[in-house]
């Protein structure tokens, strides 16, 4: 059962199934990023936190074509500093919320993901892309460079050197290769990312909402804090969550053979 969203989302399009928020970039011909969309994009996963039904959320493109090519280059074509600095706080406020997200966030890559389009992809838990997608980080092309968290979230993922090879030397890399290198999780055929991050979606939603936040706080600071002092916190975030509700009743219901019927807290 899904129903519309009543709140308005510039170029953004929400449909919440179930456990799971569907948001669609909607800016065509290339669902590119504005200061009010990425300002939208902010305001609807804030929204989507404190939405206690909501376990994951899905991003994709609308259409064929393009997941996103990022940002709308004639917005820098004037070389105008203050510009190019507003836009970049907001792109990193936008997907650093993203990020954020409380629950498990997933990007059906449906087609080209340029730019602040794959930062936005990159930004997100997992990557499922269609065959046909093909990614990049171009920026140096045209004298700019990812400034949406590309440089540090591409090479966690993928390595220093994809991660030079990709924005250093501007390569594009299709589906295969993305797979191959760990950018992305899963390739699927063209017109089904959407189904397939679904499905994971639905996944998701069997876990503990409770524990799926806390793990992925903790898989993600070991982005920038050591292990040795990382394995200390995970421990104790292993006993906090014996004061939930949460914990009791998915101990209790795999006991008694039964599905959990989480509280969220």
């Amino acid at each position: 059962m899904s129903s519309p969203s009543d709140t308005s989302y510039t170029n953004l399009k929400l449909e919440k199934r179930g456990h799971t928020a569907i948001v669609t970039l909607n800016n065509p011909p290339a669902h590119t990023w504005t200061a009010d969309s990425l300002a939208a994009l902010k305001a609807l996963v804030l929204d989507l936190n404190a939405d206690r039904e909501i376990y994951a959320l899905v991003i994709t493109g609308d259409g064929a074509k393009f997941f996103s090519a990022g940002a709308d280059l004639k917005l820098f074509a004037d070389g105008d500093k203050a510009r190019a600095r507003d836009m970049a706080r907001r792109f990193g406020e936008a997907f650093e919320t993203l990020s954020a997200f409380r629950g498990v966030s997933i990007a059906a890559i449906n087609g080209f993901a340029m730019g602040g389009g794959l930062e936005c992809a990159l930004a997100c838990d997992i990557r499922i892309a269609e065959t046909q997608a093909q990614l990049a980080l171009p920026e140096a092309t045209v004298g700019l460079l990812p400034c949406a968290g590309g440089t540090q979230n591409l090479a966690a993922l993928v390595g220093e050197g994809w991660a030079k090879r990709m924005i250093l030397c501007g390569e594009r890399i299709d589906a295969a290769t993305a797979k191959d290198i760990g950018l992305v999780e899963q390739v699927v055929p063209t017109g089904s990312a959407l189904e397939a991050a679904l499905k994971l979606a639905e996944a998701a939603a069997k876990q503990s909402p409770t524990s799926v936040a806390i793990c992925k706080t903790l898989i993600q600071s070991t982005r920038g804090v050591p292990l040795k002092q990382v394995l200390p916190v995970e421990r104790e975030a292993f006993v906090d969550l014996f004061d939930t509700l949460d914990q009791k009743e998915g101990v209790n219901a795999f006991l008694e053979k039964r599905k959990a019927e989480w509280c969220n807290g």
